[in-house]
């Protein structure tokens, strides 16, 4: 009697197997890197300087709009696009993993896991190369950053009572580290659960697409919490609150922007971050258990 494919027995063992072909993912990943920039003279670094020019530009014009400090909203969006960048290109790309690599899926017996390891990893190098941009506005505002300030006026917790002060960089600044592993761990589940779907229907990644750019204005990226604070403006935007508390993409980016730029991150956002780990592997799991057999035709 023939053995089903559809078990989460053989789900599982495709994410296993995904796993140790470390060496082909991230061959691939990097090569896909390589490829991008073939024949140019800084690489990869373009990335690293397309996307400080844009934190730079837009940090400057933002802050001058909302009134903001500079030294302590520059970090604050450079950060927020960095994370986002990883984010949104997890989702983007990893709409198109399973299309994307039709020659290699129909042709290599490999899981279909290590072509959504090769999408995360991809992004993840493109987010190293883009923490230089980090490590550099941290270094040049180190001073302002280390102490405790505010993201309103002149960056003084003690000319706005109603400001939120910052503690400024620490120890707890390593927690940044942890915090991403659990956003590229989430990046795996994501990656495979929309590559299947986007497979199947393909104008899925369209619809996708046009709500991920909806969720960038609607994620605190370019604007701080801190504004609706300022002035005393908690009571009539308490709603406005709640659906920030609401966005699950806030808290991811909240518990890697936090330490980075010396913020304190809510116990609410681990919480929220981990629920969504287990959920959302647990809907991977449910998706590869029943459709991962049918990629190699969708394609």
């Amino acid at each position: 009697m023939p053995v089903s494919s559809r078990t989460f027995a053989r789900a599982i063992q495709d994410i296993r197997g995904g796993w140790r072909e470390k060496e082909l993912w991230s061959h691939l990943g990097w090569q896909d890197i390589k490829q991008r920039y073939r024949r140019s003279v800084l690489g990869p670094f373009w990335i690293t300087i397309s996307q400080g020019v844009l934190a730079f530009g837009l940090g400057v014009l933002y802050s001058l709009l909302f009134g903001l400090d500079l030294p302590t909203f520059l970090p604050f969006i450079a950060t927020g696009f960095i994370i986002w960048g990883f984010i949104s290109g997890c989702l983007t790309e990893g709409m198109e993993t399973f299309i994307a690599n039709e020659g290699l899926i129909k042709h290599l017996p490999a899981p279909l896991t290590v072509y959504a390891l090769r999408t995360v990893w991809r992004q993840t190098l493109m987010f190293a190369h883009n923490l230089i941009v980090y490590a550099v506005i941290v270094l040049i505002f180190i001073g302002t950053l280390s102490h405790r300030y505010a993201l309103t006026k002149d960056g003084r917790c003690v000319t706005d009572p109603h400001a939120i002060c910052h503690p400024g960089l620490g120890w707890y600044t390593l927690s940044a580290i942890p915090a991403f592993v659990l956003l590229a761990v989430n990046a795996g589940w994501i990656t495979m659960f929309l590559g299947v779907i986007s497979t199947r229907f393909r104008d899925f990644p369209q619809l996708v697409g046009s709500i991920i750019q909806l969720l960038f204005y609607l994620t605190p990226i370019v604007w701080p919490i801190d504004q609706l604070y300022a002035g005393g403006n908690r009571d009539s935007v308490g709603w406005a609150l709640q659906f920030v508390y609401l966005n699950p993409f806030y808290h991811f980016v909240q518990i890697i922007r936090a330490p980075l730029i010396g913020q304190a991150v809510s116990i609410w956002s681990w919480v929220v971050v981990l629920g969504i780990t287990v959920v959302g592997w647990a809907l991977a799991l449910l998706v590869m258990r029943n459709y991962r057999s049918r990629v190699s035709y969708w394609v």
